[in-house]
């Protein structure tokens, strides 16, 4: 083992591997692992080394052809037997976005306010009735499901729509655009409001655009290594 120097301590690394560190102990440039990458630097930078969760938004409006070409890229991740269950409720209209910023948490009210885009990301529990498009080779799976329990199907819809969020923040980000995820929110008030005809169930609500030029985003603050989160068997 080697020992790489962050701030005021040492941290063990890999004998092999030059790791950066800031003071605050967060990564800001490339490592020897980037060698094994197939992506550049810079791709990585954007969508995950320099991306940050943005909390306060500059006055410019985001194009629709922006939100479309993010999901239109972010669509072919997989999901369980390809239900694809992520639904989007795009929220532009001043009165939409004031009965939503209703039902957010007291913190996450005025930054809802002030975005110039958001997005509810939500499960739709009804993704079966897709499924002789998405799924043409599962013959009878509609009917199987519609038959199944609404539990398992909401159950099978959030896990895959929120796999589907990640990607969709990461594919905002492609699109250079910089997002501002939330789950302070009472969900079953943004459902009602909302969702009360299509029976889709809000997951996360993300803000959405550039950021401002000041006070944007806290610090940035630590994240896990690999040796800290994994286990080999």
């Amino acid at each position: 083992m080697c020992y790489v120097t962050h701030g005021s301590g040492r941290t063990k690394a890999a004998v092999g591997v030059v790791v950066r560190m800031t003071t605050d102990t967060a990564p800001t440039a490339d490592t020897t692992l980037d060698e094994l990458l197939e992506i550049d630097p810079a791709t990585a930078g954007l969508l995950f080394r320099e991306a940050r969760t943005v909390n306060v938004f500059a006055d410019e409006p985001v194009p629709d052809e922006k939100i479309q070409a993010a999901y239109d890229l972010v669509r072919w991740g997989p999901t369980a037997m390809n239900t694809v269950p992520l639904r989007l409720l795009v929220v532009r209209e001043p009165a939409a976005r004031a009965r939503l910023v209703e039902h957010m948490a007291d913190g996450n009210k005025t930054k809802t306010l002030s975005a110039p885009l958001t997005i509810v990301a939500a499960a739709d529990p009804s993704f079966h009735e897709h499924l002789p498009v998405l799924a043409p080779h599962m013959k009878g799976a509609r009917e199987r499901f519609a038959a199944g329990s609404e539990e398992m199907r909401v159950g099978m819809a959030r896990t895959s729509a929120l796999i589907q969020v990640g990607y969709l923040i990461i594919g905002l980000r492609a699109a250079g655009l910089h997002v501002g995820p939330m789950t302070g929110f009472d969900a079953d008030g943004v459902d009602s409001e909302f969702f009360d005809e299509n029976g889709w169930r809000s997951l996360v609500v993300l803000n959405v655009g550039m950021p401002a030029s000041e006070g944007a985003s806290h610090p940035r603050q630590a994240r896990l290594r690999f040796d800290e989160v994994s286990l080999t068997v």
